[in-house]
């Protein structure tokens, strides 16, 4: 290997290091929230504006406010009459209050990996813990006041239906008194989409102006919020072809709209939107008919600190005699990818599976998700997938790979003209560098030819890495023994020497495991060592000691990385260390192996002696 190539790998290592270090010396501040904050309604236009998520009740008031939160969560929902919400993958209930969806857990999603863990809890009701719903309702126009509409207080009847399951409906009825009579049917299919029918129906003598809504509201940040610089959290929307993304920190900083209380962006969709809330595996969406003019709303009330996101529908005239009807949907789950891209390809909600962050590699992420799933389908173990995926990846690149090596061999022939040209030339760098180039050109050799499989590797890397961490496939997904979680870092350490003694390795967050390891770190560390030994050391003393302290540099560095991306980059050392060593001899170079670990521990004599 010369020294443009070895020169070119250490400052990309040396580049990957400083970008790893700075974000673990100085990870982005956790945002602070107000813990006294009340909230508002706002009373400003109805024609152009819905009302606020439903207020917490005052301090002081809240019976739970001493509880902890599963049982203030418990007490909250035992405040209203509520209609169970049973499904293969869902349960949770709808409060007649409002006719909100505000309790919602996904049946197949467990906190952790304890065999007492509960499932993953989505919603949750107004007084509970981190309150998080969906709210559906009226906006008055005309005559009509804000206490002819259904809104966030409405006391809603059951019309019919006892259970909401993928094959029952429920329909929820309110009569105003003054000849509108509301209804909302509500169904939900096998997965997690809800389809949410408005309708009005004008018993009275003269028409009536008003508009449909959906809100999406979340009081305060949420508690296992990652706060990661790859990761996006907050909004996102899709509007007329175009995807955003809003961070939950830049909600507050809205300019677009700024009143006394709050902050909001108001962005006018011709067809084909939605918007809601993601977080890293779960989202909750408000989702309009395909061909459905709305306007996207996002929106902080800095006085309550509640996030909201909002799909204002356009007002419609209900004649006398008639009635109007609007029905929209609703995501609240998990992303699974299988399932996000079904209801984008077969139900036609308009790049859907971009809501899953891809990252700006997403012409990488996307192919190497896709390949990863298949092989996990195929193979049934998804770490197995990570080591076949990586397979799939040294053999599309072997042919740039054997070109490199070739390179490589063909500079080492040329080993002992350079030795001559630097003896002749001497201390001028100039002259050496021009006769080089000369050598290079008559004997058709590119120096940087050799770098180029290195390169190539660099994106696929980190577009591995944000497929591995942000991807809901991962997520507690075991590969063998200990390694019960590819999506967390190696749960064995040297503090408890591997699980031989009696107590528990470090938590993943903790300095603590930056220091003791485990088996997959330590593998890491070995494969780049030897993959090192393949060559020789460089004869510069400092590259020598900077190659030499690299692999255990890198293994401790990525020792809290993901299982899944160091089962990766274990298989892809492996593979490499195989392919050199191939090619290395089919041109006339057998590395010595064992000669160069032996030399790496030889004591070097201090200079003149």
């Amino acid at each position: 290997m010369d020294d443009q190539n070895k020169n070119l790998i250490l400052a990309t290592a040396l580049s990957f290091l400083v970008i790893l270090v700075w974000f673990l010396l100085f990870p982005p501040p956790e945002p602070e929230t107000d813990p006294n904050a009340v909230s508002i309604v706002d009373a400003g236009d109805p024609a152009a504006t819905t009302e606020m998520a439903l207020p917490p009740p005052a301090a002081g008031d809240d019976p739970a406010a001493t509880l902890d939160p599963e049982a203030a969560t418990a007490v909250a929902l035992s405040e209203a009459a509520r209609l169970p919400i049973d499904t293969p993958e869902l349960e949770g209930s709808i409060s007649l209050i409002g006719g909100r969806i505000d309790d919602l857990s996904l049946r197949g999603y467990f906190e952790t990996l304890e065999d007492d863990s509960p499932i993953v809890r989505l919603l949750s009701p107004v007084g509970g813990d981190e309150p998080y719903y969906a709210l559906y309702g009226w906006a008055p126009g005309g005559d009509l006041g804000f206490d002819q509409v259904p809104g966030a207080n409405t006391e809603w009847s059951v019309e019919s239906g006892e259970v909401l399951t993928p094959e029952t409906p429920v329909t929820l009825i309110w009569d105003n008194g003054a000849g509108l009579i509301f209804r909302r049917t509500i169904a939900i299919d096998e997965n997690f989409m809800f389809s949410v029918t408005q309708s009005v129906e004008n018993t009275g003598d003269s028409a009536a102006r008003l508009a449909p809504y959906g809100i999406v509201a979340r009081h305060g940040l949420p508690d296992d919020m990652q706060n990661f610089f790859i990761l996006h959290e907050g909004v996102v929307r899709k509007a007329d072809g175009q995807l955003d993304e809003i961070a939950y920190d830049d909600v507050p900083d809205l300019d677009f709209v700024q009143r006394e209380a709050a902050a909001a962006e108001i962005v006018e969709v011709e067809a084909d939107g939605w918007i809601g809330f993601t977080d890293k595996y779960w989202m909750t969406t408000l989702i309009p008919g395909a061909d459905q003019p709305f306007t996207s709303v996002t929106k902080y009330v800095a006085a309550a600190d509640i996030y909201q996101t909002e799909a204002r529908l356009p007002a419609m005239t209900v004649e006398a005699g008639q009635t109007a009807e609007v029905t929209t949907q609703l995501f609240a789950g998990a992303k699974e990818w299988e399932t996000i891209r079904n209801y984008q390809n077969i139900d036609g909600v308009e790049r859907f599976l971009d809501s899953i962050d891809w990252g700006w590699f997403y012409f990488l992420t996307k192919p190497i998700f896709w390949l990863l799933h298949n092989l996990n389908v195929l193979i049934g173990n998804m770490g197995l997938a990570i080591i076949a995926l990586t397979i799939i990846i040294k053999a599309a690149l072997f042919p740039l790979a054997y070109k490199s090596y070739a390179s490589m061999a063909r500079m080492r022939e040329l080993q002992p003209q350079m030795e001559k040209i630097k003896e002749r030339v001497g201390d001028d760098r100039q002259k050496m560098q021009q006769e080089m180039m000369e050598l290079y050109k008559r004997e058709k050799v590119n120096p940087a030819s050799g770098c180029l499989p290195i390169l190539l590797q660099i994106p696929i890397f980190f577009s591995l890495y944000k497929v591995i961490f942000v991807t809901l496939e991962l997520r507690h997904a075991p590969f063998f023994g200990w390694i019960n979680d590819l999506s967390a870092p190696d749960s064995s350490s040297i503090f408890n020497l591997f699980g031989l003694l009696p107590w528990a390795a470090p938590e993943p967050t903790s300095i603590l495991a930056l220091i003791f390891i485990g088996v997959l770190p330590i593998l890491l560390g070995i494969s780049m060592w030897l993959q090192q030994k393949l060559n020789p050391q460089p004869t510069d003393p400092t590259q020598a000691a900077i190659f030499a302290w690299l692999p255990w540099v890198f293994m401790f560095m990525l020792g809290t990385f993901a299982s899944g991306l160091l089962v990766y980059w274990i298989a892809n050392n492996t593979i490499t260390f195989v392919q050199q060593y191939i090619i290395m001899k089919r041109h006339g170079y057998t590395p010595d192996l064992f000669g160069n670990i032996k030399s790496s521990f030889k004591r070097k004599k201090p200079a003149g002696k």
